[in-house]
């Protein structure tokens, strides 16, 4: 039997290439894990998919998870995985597992405890160690195959513990010693094939024990100097997340100069927030300013509200701190379900309701006017009266009775919504700036982390169905244009230029999508982490199939089966225009 031309021919779909134009009827040819060809009357390949009444995209990029832990015991990067996602880079935000010495496993997990809410005993059990050094790490990686391909970042916190041990973890200034120990290892590391370095300013992350990370207050001189180790390879990226409160301004221009010295680009987490809920507004401004002065800068930014998920079986509840709920500690949710649906218990638990304690995430336990039960189709963009204060009010009962019934729900599966980030005017009419900007890209998924509170991994679908079809409250953003934020720019944003576009040359990395039926599903809890560890997952329906270098990794929101992804090893180069134009032939 004859060889055919392609191995995967894509049929009469709508094709966005990527590029923000609109989309046209058009076959997809994929051969050797490359598009081939774009165009009509194709000869039949070896596979077949009719994309009729379809649109294909190429595959979504997200350039902000955390599944450095996931990636070394599992070979799905779910939830992302499921939502047309096919690369993720991993190692933001300064967390992270390489490098490590051995008498250090525990302080990284505790970290990433903390910061990410992984629990100990799931990285405990999961991680294998197999590694000391961050090119270590990448080469544990590069043996491993993966339904996205994986880009990895060296983290702050990581690095300043390996060079200054407890001194790095208690936060002291770095000596120069200090620094140029780190500059070296910063330049190995991208030389070996990390995508960049990330850090973290922010007071929000912080150790299970409670102390902040050990990289809030490094100095300007540690950040530079690391910077310049980038720039010594000639190669990587740079990530920052910071609170940029109260003076974001100074903070920023701070940032500046690093990219000013170093040349290297930067990439820095940007919300609104309640504690200035303009303050976004000067960041924006201040962005532009340093892109028009030619600085390589982007904010990354997120299309919905930042939000916790509050659940009997997740990690804290508005009863969590309540000393009547204590005594169900370790019983299973059925018991709890059935004790929380007694009269009497009800009744003791509603006369120990004081207000919780504590920073965040104690504080918005009980802020019933901001606190929305999340039902079958989830809303992330909900309206006051819908929130537990205001049916409370219209049905003249308690609110923390209203917020019980909630979470009862579902045979105690109910959740609350807590959005408290970028939703401090109680729309998204924020986002919608942030996102229309000029020198923004999509991110902040955390993808892999947060997993007992926070879902936000679902954020490419929520894009595409709030943002271009959905939304009733506020401007919209056109299919192209989305569709591009989330292939082409998020993956220029870490260098990948070998992907984000459907041309001939380009990685054959595609999502057949049934727009119109496009949704997702509410978030829910599975147990399939190292040592039975829970984790929130959400799926979506509408993605016909998603493709990872030519394989079908997806069909019907269903896995193949199939791992053709793998670590990416650095930057990658667009494909040569010579190239380009043979493929076309």
């Amino acid at each position: 039997m004859a060889e055919r031309a392609y191995d995967l021919v894509l049929r009469g779909g709508t094709v966005f290439d990527g590029t923000g134009g609109p989309g046209m009827v058009a076959d997809v040819a994929v051969k050797d894990g490359l598009i081939a060809a774009v165009g009509p009357g194709f000869a039949a390949g070896a596979e077949e998919i009719d994309a009729t009444g379809h649109i294909v995209t190429p595959g979504f990029v997200d350039i902000h998870t955390h599944y450095d832990g996931q990636a070394t015991w599992g070979e799905r990067m779910t939830p992302s995985s499921g939502h047309g996602v096919t690369t993720v880079v991993m190692g933001n935000c300064g967390v992270g597992f390489a490098p490590c010495r051995p008498e250090d496993h525990d302080r990284l997990i505790r970290l990433m405890e903390g910061v990410e809410d992984i629990p100990f005993p799931v990285l405990t059990e999961g991680l294998p160690w197999a590694w000391e050094s961050f090119p270590d790490y990448l080469d544990f990686l590069a043996g491993r195959a993966f339904d996205v391909d994986i880009g990895a970042q060296l983290p702050h916190a990581a690095l300043r513990v390996y060079v200054m041990g407890q001194r790095g973890a208690d936060r002291e200034p770095a000596t120069e010693a200090d620094i140029a120990a780190m500059a070296a290892i910063a330049q190995r590391a991208v030389e070996a094939g990390a995508l960049g370095f990330s850090t973290s300013r922010t007071l929000n992350h912080r150790t299970s024990d409670g102390q902040p990370t050990p990289t809030p207050n490094a100095g300007e001189d540690e950040l530079t100097g690391i910077a310049l180790g980038l720039a010594a390879a000639g190669k990587g990226v740079l990530q920052l997340v910071s609170d940029f409160f109260p003076d974001g301004v100074t903070e920023l221009a701070m940032v500046r100069r690093i990219v000013e010295r170093s040349g290297r680009p930067l990439s820095f987490s940007l919300v609104q927030s309640p504690k200035a809920p303009d303050g976004y507004k000067a960041m924006l401004a201040g962005l532009s300013a340093a892109v028009d002065a030619g600085l390589p800068m982007k904010a990354q930014v997120c299309g919905r509200p930042v939000g916790v998920l509050f659940g009997l079986e997740l990690t804290l509840n508005p009863f969590s701190q309540n000393p009547v709920f204590a005594e169900l500690k370790g019983r299973t949710l059925s018991d709890k379900v059935f004790a929380l649906s007694d009269t009497d218990f009800r009744a003791r638990l509603f006369a120990h309701d004081e207000d919780a304690k504590g920073p965040f995430a104690g504080s918005a336990l009980r802020a019933w006017d901001n606190l929305f039960p999340m039902g079958s189709i989830p809303d992330y963009e909900p309206t006051a009266d819908q929130t537990v204060a205001a049916i409370a009010a219209r049905e003249g009962r308690d609110p923390a009775a209203v917020a019980l019934d909630a979470l009862l729900a579902n045979d105690g599966r109910g959740m609350l919504y807590h959005p408290f980030l970028n939703y401090a005017d109680g729309s998204l009419d924020p986002s919608f700036a942030m996102l229309s900007h000029r020198d923004t890209v999509p991110g902040l998924s955390d993808g892999g982390a947060h997993v007992g509170m926070i879902c936000d991994g679902s954020f490419p679908t929520t894009n595409l169905t709030h943002w271009t079809r959905d939304r009733t409250r506020g401007p919209t953003i056109p299919l192209a244009t989305m569709i591009a934020r989330q292939t082409r720019d998020t993956a220029a944003a870490v260098g990948l230029m070998d992907r984000g576009l459907i041309a001939p040359g380009y990685r054959a990395d595609l999502n057949v999508i049934d727009y119109e039926a496009l949704r997702l599903e509410a978030p829910s809890v599975a147990y399939d982490l190292p040592a039975g560890g829970r984790r929130l997952v959400q799926r979506a329906h509408g993605y016909v199939a998603t493709i990872v270098a030519g394989i079908v990794t997806q069909r019907d929101g269903e896995p193949t089966g199939a791992l053709p992804g793998r670590l990416v090893r650095g930057a990658q180069a667009a494909p040569h225009e010579a190239f380009k134009a043979m493929a076309a032939e």
